[in-house]
Protein backbone atom coordinates (compact mmCIF):
# COMPACT_ATOMS: atom_id res chain seq x y z
CA UNK A 1 0.00 0.00 0.00
CA UNK A 2 1.46 3.26 -0.75
CA UNK A 3 1.95 5.70 2.32
CA UNK A 4 1.13 9.27 2.26
CA UNK A 5 4.67 10.12 2.95
CA UNK A 6 5.61 8.30 -0.70
CA UNK A 7 2.33 10.54 -2.36
CA UNK A 8 4.10 13.89 -0.96
CA UNK A 9 7.19 12.93 -2.35
CA UNK A 10 6.37 11.92 -5.40
CA UNK A 11 2.73 13.06 -6.25
CA UNK A 12 3.31 13.68 -10.17
CA UNK A 13 5.47 10.25 -10.68
CA UNK A 14 2.35 8.48 -8.69
CA UNK A 15 -0.38 10.03 -10.72
CA UNK A 16 1.73 9.49 -13.89
CA UNK A 17 2.26 5.66 -13.21
CA UNK A 18 -1.81 5.17 -11.79
CA UNK A 19 -2.54 6.54 -15.56
CA UNK A 20 -0.86 4.71 -16.78
CA UNK A 21 -1.92 1.60 -14.90
CA UNK A 22 -5.56 2.46 -16.60
CA UNK A 23 -6.65 4.97 -13.69
CA UNK A 24 -7.75 8.59 -15.56
CA UNK A 25 -9.25 9.87 -11.98
CA UNK A 26 -6.34 9.22 -10.14
CA UNK A 27 -5.40 13.23 -9.64
CA UNK A 28 -8.66 13.86 -7.88
CA UNK A 29 -8.06 11.02 -5.89
CA UNK A 30 -4.57 12.19 -5.11
CA UNK A 31 -5.76 15.50 -4.15
CA UNK A 32 -8.51 14.17 -2.28
CA UNK A 33 -5.63 12.39 0.26
CA UNK A 34 -3.51 15.18 0.51
CA UNK A 35 -6.47 17.28 1.43
CA UNK A 36 -7.44 14.93 4.00
CA UNK A 37 -4.44 14.51 5.55
CA UNK A 38 -3.95 18.21 5.55
CA UNK A 39 -7.47 18.65 7.31
CA UNK A 40 -6.19 15.81 9.71
CA UNK A 41 -2.99 17.67 10.68
CA UNK A 42 -4.85 20.61 11.24
CA UNK A 43 -7.50 19.08 13.48
CA UNK A 44 -4.74 16.99 15.21
CA UNK A 45 -2.98 20.55 16.12
CA UNK A 46 -6.35 21.63 17.22
CA UNK A 47 -6.72 18.71 19.73
CA UNK A 48 -3.27 19.40 21.03
CA UNK A 49 -4.01 22.98 21.68
CA UNK A 50 -7.60 21.99 23.57
CA UNK A 51 -5.36 19.16 25.60
CA UNK A 52 -2.69 22.22 26.75
CA UNK A 53 -5.81 24.17 27.60
CA UNK A 54 -7.52 21.46 30.17
CA UNK A 55 -3.88 21.30 31.56
CA UNK A 56 -3.41 24.84 32.21
CA UNK A 57 -7.54 24.64 33.67
CA UNK A 58 -6.77 21.39 35.52
CA UNK A 59 -3.19 23.90 37.35
CA UNK A 60 -6.24 27.09 37.79
CA UNK A 61 -8.48 24.75 39.60
CA UNK A 62 -5.59 23.14 41.61
CA UNK A 63 -4.78 26.62 43.01
CA UNK A 64 -8.29 27.75 43.85
CA UNK A 65 -8.36 23.92 45.94
CA UNK A 66 -4.98 25.18 47.55
CA UNK A 67 -6.47 28.19 48.36
CA UNK A 68 -9.75 26.43 49.16
CA UNK A 69 -11.53 28.30 47.41
CA UNK A 70 -13.97 25.37 46.57
CA UNK A 71 -16.70 27.03 44.85
CA UNK A 72 -14.38 29.04 42.56
CA UNK A 73 -12.88 25.61 41.67
CA UNK A 74 -16.19 23.70 41.00
CA UNK A 75 -17.44 26.97 38.81
CA UNK A 76 -14.07 26.93 37.23
CA UNK A 77 -14.32 23.06 36.29
CA UNK A 78 -18.12 23.19 35.38
CA UNK A 79 -17.30 26.37 32.73
CA UNK A 80 -14.48 25.62 31.03
CA UNK A 81 -13.68 21.77 31.47
CA UNK A 82 -16.65 20.35 30.75
CA UNK A 83 -16.79 22.18 27.39
CA UNK A 84 -13.29 21.72 26.40
CA UNK A 85 -13.61 17.63 26.86
CA UNK A 86 -16.71 18.23 24.65
CA UNK A 87 -14.53 20.15 22.11
CA UNK A 88 -11.45 17.39 22.27
CA UNK A 89 -14.55 14.36 22.15
CA UNK A 90 -15.06 16.30 18.76
CA UNK A 91 -11.86 16.41 17.35
CA UNK A 92 -11.30 13.02 17.93
CA UNK A 93 -14.17 12.17 16.07
CA UNK A 94 -12.77 14.47 12.99
CA UNK A 95 -9.59 13.13 13.24
CA UNK A 96 -10.87 9.50 13.25
CA UNK A 97 -13.17 10.40 10.24
CA UNK A 98 -9.92 11.45 8.13
CA UNK A 99 -8.15 8.64 8.96
CA UNK A 100 -10.55 6.25 7.65
CA UNK A 101 -11.26 8.31 4.69
CA UNK A 102 -8.34 8.33 3.50
CA UNK A 103 -7.04 4.80 4.56
CA UNK A 104 -9.89 3.92 2.13
CA UNK A 105 -8.69 5.77 -0.62
CA UNK A 106 -4.66 4.42 0.23
CA UNK A 107 -6.27 0.95 0.02
CA UNK A 108 -7.83 1.15 -3.43
CA UNK A 109 -4.80 2.16 -5.11
CA UNK A 110 -2.53 -0.14 -7.03
CA UNK A 111 1.56 -0.22 -6.44
CA UNK A 112 3.33 1.97 -8.83
CA UNK A 113 5.50 1.18 -11.88
CA UNK A 114 8.97 -0.31 -12.11
CA UNK A 115 10.92 1.81 -14.88
CA UNK A 116 11.43 -1.89 -16.27
CA UNK A 117 7.37 -1.89 -16.55
CA UNK A 118 6.74 -1.38 -20.86
CA UNK A 119 3.86 1.13 -20.98
CA UNK A 120 0.58 -0.75 -22.27
CA UNK A 121 -3.25 -1.13 -21.83
CA UNK A 122 -3.86 -4.87 -22.01
CA UNK A 123 -1.57 -8.32 -22.35
CA UNK A 124 -1.22 -7.69 -26.37
CA UNK A 125 1.47 -5.10 -25.23
CA UNK A 126 3.16 -7.10 -22.69
CA UNK A 127 6.83 -7.78 -24.29
CA UNK A 128 8.35 -11.29 -24.51
CA UNK A 129 11.81 -10.78 -23.37
CA UNK A 130 13.11 -14.93 -23.53
CA UNK A 131 11.89 -17.61 -25.53
CA UNK A 132 13.24 -20.80 -26.01
CA UNK A 133 12.59 -24.09 -27.90
CA UNK A 134 12.96 -27.85 -27.33
CA UNK A 135 12.46 -29.86 -30.32
CA UNK A 136 10.83 -33.50 -29.24
CA UNK A 137 9.54 -35.97 -31.39
CA UNK A 138 5.85 -35.79 -31.69
CA UNK A 139 3.05 -37.88 -33.36
CA UNK A 140 1.91 -36.85 -36.53
CA UNK A 141 -1.52 -36.53 -34.57
CA UNK A 142 -0.48 -34.57 -31.27
CA UNK A 143 -3.71 -34.55 -28.70
CA UNK A 144 -4.24 -32.28 -25.75
CA UNK A 145 -3.94 -33.51 -22.42
CA UNK A 146 -7.41 -34.21 -21.58
CA UNK A 147 -7.70 -36.94 -23.97
CA UNK A 148 -4.25 -38.18 -23.58
CA UNK A 149 -5.34 -38.07 -19.39
CA UNK A 150 -8.65 -40.36 -20.61
CA UNK A 151 -6.66 -42.70 -22.72
CA UNK A 152 -4.08 -43.82 -20.24
CA UNK A 153 -7.00 -42.97 -16.98
CA UNK A 154 -3.93 -40.84 -15.53
CA UNK A 155 -6.87 -37.71 -14.65
CA UNK A 156 -10.70 -38.58 -14.23
CA UNK A 157 -12.49 -34.69 -15.07
CA UNK A 158 -15.66 -36.28 -14.59
CA UNK A 159 -15.08 -38.16 -11.50
CA UNK A 160 -13.58 -34.50 -10.05
CA UNK A 161 -17.04 -33.08 -11.08
CA UNK A 162 -18.91 -35.70 -9.32
CA UNK A 163 -17.26 -35.04 -6.15
CA UNK A 164 -16.96 -31.22 -5.96
CA UNK A 165 -17.50 -29.38 -8.95
CA UNK A 166 -15.90 -28.49 -12.33
CA UNK A 167 -12.66 -27.67 -11.56
CA UNK A 168 -11.53 -30.35 -9.08
CA UNK A 169 -9.69 -33.37 -11.22
CA UNK A 170 -8.74 -36.39 -9.72
CA UNK A 171 -5.13 -37.49 -10.14
CA UNK A 172 -4.83 -40.99 -10.73
CA UNK A 173 -2.13 -43.72 -10.98
CA UNK A 174 0.69 -42.47 -12.69
CA UNK A 175 -0.97 -39.02 -13.18
CA UNK A 176 -0.88 -38.87 -9.15
CA UNK A 177 2.55 -39.89 -9.42
CA UNK A 178 3.74 -37.44 -11.56
CA UNK A 179 1.76 -35.01 -9.86
CA UNK A 180 4.53 -35.91 -6.74
CA UNK A 181 7.01 -36.15 -8.63
CA UNK A 182 6.93 -32.61 -9.73
CA UNK A 183 6.60 -31.14 -6.21
CA UNK A 184 9.38 -33.02 -4.83
CA UNK A 185 11.56 -31.81 -7.86
CA UNK A 186 10.53 -28.19 -7.28
CA UNK A 187 11.06 -28.48 -3.11
CA UNK A 188 14.52 -29.89 -4.32
CA UNK A 189 15.63 -27.41 -6.68
CA UNK A 190 14.27 -24.83 -4.12
CA UNK A 191 15.87 -25.77 -1.42
CA UNK A 192 19.22 -26.40 -3.40
CA UNK A 193 19.06 -22.63 -3.87
CA UNK A 194 18.80 -21.95 -0.42
CA UNK A 195 15.02 -21.30 0.00
CA UNK A 196 14.03 -22.35 3.47
CA UNK A 197 10.83 -24.66 2.82
CA UNK A 198 7.70 -23.96 5.31
CA UNK A 199 4.78 -26.12 5.67
CA UNK A 200 2.10 -23.27 6.33
CA UNK A 201 -1.81 -23.05 7.60
CA UNK A 202 -3.94 -23.61 3.94
CA UNK A 203 -6.53 -21.30 5.75
CA UNK A 204 -5.90 -17.44 6.43
CA UNK A 205 -7.78 -14.82 8.42
CA UNK A 206 -8.72 -11.39 6.63
CA UNK A 207 -6.30 -9.74 8.23
CA UNK A 208 -3.47 -11.60 6.58
CA UNK A 209 -5.14 -11.44 3.08
CA UNK A 210 -5.64 -7.52 2.99
CA UNK A 211 -1.50 -7.26 4.58
CA UNK A 212 -0.82 -9.14 1.05
CA UNK A 213 -3.00 -7.32 -1.10
CA UNK A 214 -5.50 -10.40 -2.06
CA UNK A 215 -8.24 -8.01 0.13
CA UNK A 216 -9.85 -6.37 -1.00
CA UNK A 217 -8.92 -6.63 -4.44
CA UNK A 218 -9.59 -10.30 -5.16
CA UNK A 219 -12.32 -10.79 -2.36
CA UNK A 220 -14.49 -12.51 -5.04
CA UNK A 221 -11.79 -14.82 -6.32
CA UNK A 222 -11.12 -16.03 -2.71
CA UNK A 223 -13.24 -18.96 -1.16
CA UNK A 224 -14.52 -17.87 2.29
CA UNK A 225 -15.96 -20.41 5.19
CA UNK A 226 -19.03 -19.23 5.85
CA UNK A 227 -19.38 -18.03 9.73
CA UNK A 228 -15.87 -17.52 10.49
CA UNK A 229 -12.91 -14.76 9.58
CA UNK A 230 -11.28 -17.30 7.09
CA UNK A 231 -10.49 -17.89 3.66
CA UNK A 232 -8.76 -20.85 1.75
CA UNK A 233 -5.89 -19.86 0.33
CA UNK A 234 -4.92 -18.66 -3.01
CA UNK A 235 -1.58 -18.95 -3.05
CA UNK A 236 0.85 -19.62 -0.57
CA UNK A 237 2.29 -16.30 -0.86
CA UNK A 238 -0.46 -14.79 1.58
CA UNK A 239 0.61 -17.31 4.39
CA UNK A 240 4.68 -17.33 3.77
CA UNK A 241 4.77 -13.53 3.53
CA UNK A 242 2.64 -13.15 6.48
CA UNK A 243 4.72 -15.28 8.86
CA UNK A 244 6.67 -11.71 8.86
CA UNK A 245 4.07 -9.58 9.83
CA UNK A 246 4.63 -6.53 12.44
CA UNK A 247 8.72 -7.99 12.54
CA UNK A 248 11.86 -5.66 12.07
CA UNK A 249 14.48 -7.59 10.85
CA UNK A 250 18.31 -6.65 11.45
CA UNK A 251 19.48 -6.25 7.72
CA UNK A 252 22.50 -8.39 8.54
CA UNK A 253 19.92 -11.12 8.79
CA UNK A 254 18.33 -10.50 5.07
CA UNK A 255 17.97 -12.20 2.57
CA UNK A 256 15.04 -13.92 3.80
CA UNK A 257 14.10 -17.05 1.49
CA UNK A 258 11.18 -19.10 1.66
CA UNK A 259 9.44 -22.07 -0.53
CA UNK A 260 6.06 -23.40 0.32
CA UNK A 261 4.11 -26.68 -1.25
CA UNK A 262 0.21 -25.98 -0.88
CA UNK A 263 -2.93 -26.82 -2.66
CA UNK A 264 -4.43 -23.70 -4.01
CA UNK A 265 -8.18 -22.49 -4.04
CA UNK A 266 -9.92 -20.00 -6.75
CA UNK A 267 -13.27 -19.13 -7.20
CA UNK A 268 -12.85 -17.74 -10.70
CA UNK A 269 -12.26 -20.16 -12.99
CA UNK A 270 -13.76 -18.68 -16.26
CA UNK A 271 -16.94 -20.40 -18.11
CA UNK A 272 -15.89 -20.87 -21.81
CA UNK A 273 -14.31 -22.72 -24.61
CA UNK A 274 -10.86 -24.03 -24.21
CA UNK A 275 -9.24 -21.73 -22.29
CA UNK A 276 -11.09 -23.87 -19.18
CA UNK A 277 -10.76 -27.28 -20.60
CA UNK A 278 -9.02 -30.09 -18.73
CA UNK A 279 -6.43 -28.66 -16.86
CA UNK A 280 -5.96 -25.21 -18.38
CA UNK A 281 -7.74 -23.19 -15.26
CA UNK A 282 -8.97 -24.77 -12.09
CA UNK A 283 -10.65 -24.34 -8.62
CA UNK A 284 -8.03 -26.38 -6.68
CA UNK A 285 -4.60 -26.78 -7.89
CA UNK A 286 -0.93 -27.51 -6.23
CA UNK A 287 1.87 -24.73 -6.24
CA UNK A 288 5.47 -24.44 -5.15
CA UNK A 289 5.71 -21.00 -4.14
CA UNK A 290 8.68 -18.91 -3.33
CA UNK A 291 8.40 -15.22 -1.23
CA UNK A 292 11.62 -13.08 -0.19
CA UNK A 293 12.14 -10.27 1.60
CA UNK A 294 14.88 -7.85 0.51
CA UNK A 295 16.45 -3.97 1.28
CA UNK A 296 15.34 -2.56 -1.27
CA UNK A 297 18.64 -1.89 -2.86
CA UNK A 298 18.97 -6.04 -3.55
CA UNK A 299 14.97 -6.31 -4.67
CA UNK A 300 15.89 -5.78 -8.45
CA UNK A 301 18.73 -8.30 -8.61
CA UNK A 302 16.73 -10.85 -6.11
CA UNK A 303 13.67 -10.71 -8.74
CA UNK A 304 16.45 -11.71 -11.33
CA UNK A 305 17.27 -14.15 -9.36
CA UNK A 306 14.42 -15.41 -9.43
CA UNK A 307 13.46 -15.35 -12.52
CA UNK A 308 16.12 -17.29 -13.16
CA UNK A 309 15.26 -19.88 -10.68
CA UNK A 310 12.60 -20.64 -12.73
CA UNK A 311 13.88 -20.50 -16.28
CA UNK A 312 16.28 -23.31 -15.00
CA UNK A 313 12.95 -25.46 -13.51
CA UNK A 314 11.76 -25.15 -17.08
CA UNK A 315 15.21 -26.26 -18.87
CA UNK A 316 15.51 -28.63 -16.77
CA UNK A 317 11.84 -29.80 -17.73
CA UNK A 318 12.86 -29.32 -21.52
CA UNK A 319 9.63 -27.67 -22.14
CA UNK A 320 9.58 -24.92 -24.75
CA UNK A 321 8.39 -21.49 -22.73
CA UNK A 322 8.36 -17.95 -22.84
CA UNK A 323 9.48 -15.04 -20.55
CA UNK A 324 7.15 -12.12 -20.55
CA UNK A 325 7.65 -8.52 -18.85
CA UNK A 326 4.09 -7.30 -18.21
CA UNK A 327 3.23 -3.91 -19.45
CA UNK A 328 1.61 -1.18 -16.94
CA UNK A 329 -1.95 -2.54 -17.97
CA UNK A 330 -1.77 -5.67 -17.38
CA UNK A 331 0.22 -5.85 -14.15
CA UNK A 332 -1.63 -6.84 -11.14
CA UNK A 333 -2.19 -4.69 -8.41
CA UNK A 334 0.32 -5.25 -5.50
CA UNK A 335 3.37 -5.94 -8.09
CA UNK A 336 5.48 -3.19 -9.06
CA UNK A 337 7.11 -5.67 -11.64
CA UNK A 338 6.19 -8.80 -13.04
CA UNK A 339 7.81 -11.27 -15.64
CA UNK A 340 5.12 -14.10 -16.49
CA UNK A 341 6.34 -17.64 -17.76
CA UNK A 342 4.20 -19.45 -20.47
CA UNK A 343 4.77 -22.82 -21.30
CA UNK A 344 3.84 -24.25 -25.15
CA UNK A 345 1.31 -26.44 -25.20
CA UNK A 346 1.37 -28.66 -28.54
CA UNK A 347 -1.35 -30.42 -28.21
CA UNK A 348 -3.56 -27.37 -28.17
CA UNK A 349 -0.72 -25.17 -29.56
CA UNK A 350 -1.05 -22.08 -27.40
CA UNK A 351 0.78 -20.57 -24.85
CA UNK A 352 -0.28 -21.57 -20.79
CA UNK A 353 0.77 -19.45 -18.18
CA UNK A 354 2.48 -21.42 -15.14
CA UNK A 355 4.40 -18.87 -13.03
CA UNK A 356 4.53 -15.52 -12.02
CA UNK A 357 7.64 -13.56 -10.75
CA UNK A 358 6.35 -10.09 -9.06
CA UNK A 359 8.22 -7.62 -7.20
CA UNK A 360 5.79 -5.74 -4.82
CA UNK A 361 9.02 -3.28 -3.38
CA UNK A 362 7.07 -1.86 0.03
CA UNK A 363 3.14 -2.26 -1.00
CA UNK A 364 3.06 -5.63 0.82
CA UNK A 365 5.78 -4.66 3.88
CA UNK A 366 3.91 -1.36 4.69
CA UNK A 367 0.42 -3.70 5.80
CA UNK A 368 2.07 -5.80 6.96
CA UNK A 369 4.50 -3.20 8.92
CA UNK A 370 7.72 -5.46 7.75
CA UNK A 371 10.15 -3.13 8.13
CA UNK A 372 14.48 -3.67 8.69
CA UNK A 373 17.10 -2.13 10.76
CA UNK A 374 20.04 -1.04 9.06
CA UNK A 375 23.57 -1.18 10.60
CA UNK A 376 23.08 2.37 11.85
CA UNK A 377 19.92 1.31 13.98
CA UNK A 378 17.64 2.84 11.29
CA UNK A 379 14.10 1.36 10.69
CA UNK A 380 12.69 0.83 6.74
CA UNK A 381 10.43 -0.84 5.10
CA UNK A 382 11.43 -4.23 3.45
CA UNK A 383 10.89 -5.11 -0.38
CA UNK A 384 8.53 -8.36 -0.75
CA UNK A 385 8.75 -10.57 -3.84
CA UNK A 386 7.33 -14.12 -4.55
CA UNK A 387 7.11 -16.17 -7.81
CA UNK A 388 5.11 -19.79 -8.51
CA UNK A 389 8.12 -22.16 -8.94
CA UNK A 390 5.93 -23.69 -10.20
CA UNK A 391 2.08 -24.55 -10.46
CA UNK A 392 1.49 -27.74 -11.56
CA UNK A 393 -1.72 -28.17 -13.63
CA UNK A 394 -0.42 -26.46 -16.72
CA UNK A 395 3.02 -27.48 -16.29
CA UNK A 396 1.36 -31.22 -16.27
CA UNK A 397 -0.94 -30.80 -19.86
CA UNK A 398 2.58 -29.20 -21.18
CA UNK A 399 4.39 -32.57 -20.49
CA UNK A 400 1.71 -34.88 -20.99
CA UNK A 401 1.34 -33.17 -24.31
CA UNK A 402 4.70 -32.50 -25.29
CA UNK A 403 5.75 -36.17 -24.29
CA UNK A 404 3.48 -37.88 -26.04
CA UNK A 405 4.31 -40.50 -28.10
CA UNK A 406 2.85 -43.06 -31.52
CA UNK A 407 2.43 -45.69 -29.18
CA UNK A 408 4.95 -45.91 -26.65
CA UNK A 409 2.65 -43.97 -24.11
CA UNK A 410 3.71 -40.76 -22.62
CA UNK A 411 7.69 -40.47 -21.85
CA UNK A 412 8.34 -38.84 -18.56
CA UNK A 413 11.41 -36.11 -18.47
CA UNK A 414 14.78 -37.38 -17.34
CA UNK A 415 15.00 -35.09 -14.81
CA UNK A 416 11.62 -36.67 -12.79
CA UNK A 417 12.34 -40.19 -13.93
CA UNK A 418 14.46 -40.65 -10.06
CA UNK A 419 11.39 -39.34 -8.13
CA UNK A 420 8.88 -42.03 -10.15
CA UNK A 421 10.78 -45.24 -11.05
CA UNK A 422 10.07 -45.23 -14.33
CA UNK A 423 10.43 -43.91 -17.56
CA UNK A 424 6.94 -43.97 -19.31
CA UNK A 425 2.97 -43.43 -18.74
CA UNK A 426 1.31 -46.01 -20.59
Amino acid sequence: MLTIQQIKQNKNNIIQALQHRGIQDIAITIEKILTQDKEQKSTQQKLEDTNNKLKKNAQIIGQYIKAKNTAQAIAQKKEYTESLKKEKQKYKQKIDTYSNEINKLLVNLPNTLSDKVPLGKNSKDNKIVYQKKFVHALPKTTLPHWELASKYDIIDFTLGTKIASTGFPVYKNAGAQLQRALIQFFLAEAIKNNYQEIIPPLLVNSQAAFSTGQLPDKEGQMYKIQDHDLYLIPTAEVPLTNLYKNKIIEEKNLPIKNVAYTPCFRREAGSWGSNVRGLNRLHQFDKVEIIAIHTPQQSDQALADMTNHVQNLLNKLALTYRKILLCSGDLGFTATCTYDFEVYSPGQDKWLEVSSVSNFATYQSNRLKLKYKDTNNKKHLAHTLNGSALALPRVIAAIIETYQTEDQGIQIPKVLQPYMNTTTMN
